[in-house]
């Protein structure tokens, strides 16, 4: 007798061939197999014309009224034959399948599965059917290398032997408090169901325990973070005072809330694991600062990690900028790929010394080498996912520091219970005051005259712009206006203007000194793709005019549309484009209506669904087999609920009821360790 845990190629016909087919979509072990379900089923049950909808899939069981003809053009055919279904006739056309002329003759009663043209009476046959029953045909998602059909009969071999063994994850009074199946009956009614409410229910029962054990994962993690020797940061009180009060500004309600979430969490004596979310401009850097800034007066180091050396180079200036204005005197530097040997060797002796306060860098901070004498704290800004994997490798470089993830991309609630679901979570949801709101308009392409002609009105005025395309050369496949081009034209257009093209294909010395000149005014306009995306600073740069705009994601519109509205003048956004369907018209007119990222990303996540709600490939939104996260986001939440309050139970995992669920998070949690 084989068992859920077996490998699945303990099942007859399971060659090493088919084997390497099976590991392709994710089947190793019988468990896999049993859990690969259906996406659809076809109704096989027999029905008359009079009873199908137009386009409907049915069954018509009928007798062949003329003979089957097949008509061949080049390699491809078409078989036809009429069936008789009572008194009405039906033309029934079979495309590609010539054989099946051989296998009908006048006469005979068949069953065909097809489409049905109500207008036509007509049914475009996809199988001949040797015997109707009432079944659904379930369709299992296949490749090129395992069929549908297959798939399908290895699950009826395995769940012919396992049937009835299979223990339910969800306990059974969170089953009956939500009317669940156990999990015997909802895998047998996916794979088998009686009817089409039958395999409903065991959807919705599938979907819940897909939420529950991942949430019961997150909560696992979340819980293995807290108990992992974490330090307490007796910070000083009075140095924090004194250096926000020589800030040149005042925080926000918002940032003064996180700002006491963050500090109450460094006091404890437990690992803090904080995602700080705040919009473009809100102010997460100063509360860094100060996050940073408390580590430093308990006699610790911190560190501050960005994704581009770029960002990086800015945090140093920007900091170091900050704490001179404020009076304090701390040591800061920044590690960069770039650095000469002498002088890094030199920075990492007084790292690990002691003798530098705060290190800023890119993710070469984990590198082995690079030693803290005692680090208290990591910053990481704009890392969507610094999961387990890299705080085990900062572990493993002796130092287990608390944890603040900054992110400037605005998270849903759906996302924020999915892909951060084991961290706490702080919101920056206000603007500093004096800021004023960003206008944004649409514009066509035949419109840019009137676009450039503002563009040089707020230029002579003294204001700075971006001006963003979403390619560096000319491109055949795509029809959208790129930088080089754009640069040549605008030269043409300002001739009193010094213009600068920043993209993805200059050297980090190239980038930083085309920046540097931005900023210090040098140049007025920066024609750029994306690379100025996340983090560039400049409070002068009041106009972005984006070129193709609808070829971008919503997430990146806004967060291009952040690098202006920084500073004291009227900032503008112009969004360029002719956009061919309803899915870009859907985003710019998000974008006109509003500025709230909070807002746009949950319309981003409604248009595009969870997998590149990032705007990259890294939103770390999971794939769940049945359950979306997105309709199904109520039954996510309390799936969350139900985990928290399970384990927060004192011996939850000592009790008899939990073993089967205990076993599978044992079994199963290894895989999910790495959630970056």
């Amino acid at each position: 007798m084989i068992t859920l845990n077996d490998n699945v190629n303990i099942l007859p016909g399971v060659g090493p061939k088919r084997l390497d087919a099976l590991h392709e979509i994710g089947i190793f072990t019988i468990e896999d197999l049993i859990n690969y379900f259906p996406f659809r089923y076809e109704d096989l049950g027999e029905r008359l014309p009079s009873e199908t909808m137009d386009g409907e899939k049915a069954t018509f069981k009928g007798i062949v009224s003329t003979p089957a003809v097949v008509t061949r053009f080049g390699k491809r055919s078409q078989t036809r034959f009429g069936l008789m279904i009572e008194h009405e006739n039906v033309r029934v056309s079979f495309f590609n399948q010539p054989w099946i002329a051989q296998n009908v003759e006048v006469g005979q009663e068949v069953a065909v599965y097809g489409t049905y043209d109500a207008a036509k009476a007509s049914l475009t046959g996809m199988k001949v059917i040797s015997k109707v029953s009432n079944e659904l045909d379930p369709i299992y998602p296949s490749s090129k290398q395992i069929s549908a059909k297959t798939i399908r009969h290895l699950i009826e071999i395995a769940w012919a032997d396992v049937r009835g063994t299979v223990g339910s994850l969800v306990p059974e009074k969170i089953r009956q408090k939500y009317r669940l199946l156990d999990r015997n009956t909802q895998i047998e009614d996916m794979h088998f169901p009686a009817d089409m409410e039958h395999a409903k229910l065991a959807r919705r029962s599938i979907a819940f325990e897909e939420f529950f054990i991942f949430q019961m994962r997150l909560q696992l993690l979340k819980l293995a973070d807290k108990n992992f020797s974490g330090e307490g940061i007796n910070y000083d009180s009075k140095a924090l005072n004194k250096f926000e009060a020589g800030l040149p500004f005042t925080l926000t309600e918002a940032q003064q809330k996180v700002v006491s979430e963050i500090l109450q969490d460094q006091k404890r004596p437990v690992h803090m694991n904080r995602l700080l979310q705040g919009d473009v401009g809100s102010g997460k850097t100063v509360v860094a600062a100060i996050a940073l800034y408390a580590a430093v007066t308990a006699g610790m180091q911190a560190a501050l990690m960005a994704p581009t050396e770029i960002l990086a180079q800015q945090h140093a200036i920007n900091l170091a900028s900050m704490f001179e204005k404020a009076g304090v005197d701390i040591r800061i530097e920044l590690l960069t790929s770039g650095m000469k040997t002498a002088a890094r060797r030199q920075l990492l002796e007084d790292l690990a010394d002691g003798t530098i306060d705060i290190l800023i860098g890119t993710h070469a901070l984990l590198q082995p080498d690079v030693m803290f004498h005692h680090l208290g704290l990591a910053v990481i800004d704009e890392q969507h996912r610094f999961g387990v994997n890299q705080r085990a490798k900062l572990r493993e470089n002796g130092v287990n520091p608390d944890i603040l993830a900054m992110t400037a991309t605005p998270i849903p609630r759906t996302l924020s219970i999915t892909a951060y679901g084991e961290m706490d979570v702080s919101i920056i949801d206000q603007l500093p005051n004096g800021r004023k709101q960003i206008q944004t308009r649409k514009i066509s392409h035949n419109q840019i005259d009137s676009a450039i002609n503002f563009l040089k009105q707020q230029l002579s005025e003294g204001a700075q712009a971006y001006v963003v395309t979403p390619l560096i050369e000319e491109s055949e496949a795509l029809d959208a206006q790129n930088a080089q081009a754009m640069y040549e034209a605008l030269q043409l257009e300002l001739p009193n203007d010094t213009i600068g093209l920043l993209h993805g294909r200059l050297s980090n010395d190239e980038k930083k000194a085309l920046m540097a000149d931005f900023k210090r005014n040098k140049i007025q306009v920066l024609v750029a793709t994306t690379v100025i995306e996340v983090g560039v600073d400049v409070p002068n740069a009041s106009i972005m005019l984006i070129m193709d705009a609808d070829r971008f994601g919503l997430a990146q519109l806004h967060q291009l549309r952040g690098r202006v509205g920084r500073g004291t003048r009227q900032s503008y956004t112009i969004l360029v484009a002719d956009p061919k369907t309803d899915y870009g018209r859907a985003r710019l007119d998000a974008m006109v209506e509003t500025t709230d990222g909070f807002i746009l990303a949950q319309k981003d996540l409604e248009l595009r669904g969870s997998g590149d709600i990032l705007g990259t490939k890294q939103s770390g939104v999971p794939e769940f087999a049945v359950g979306d996260p997105i309709k199904d986001l109520k039954m996510m939440e309390v799936a969350q609920q139900e985990a928290i309050s399970l384990v927060s139970t004192d011996g939850w995992d000592k009790s008899s009821e939990n073993q089967v669920l205990v076993d599978y998070l044992s079994r199963t949690m290894a895989h999910y360790r790495h959630l970056d």
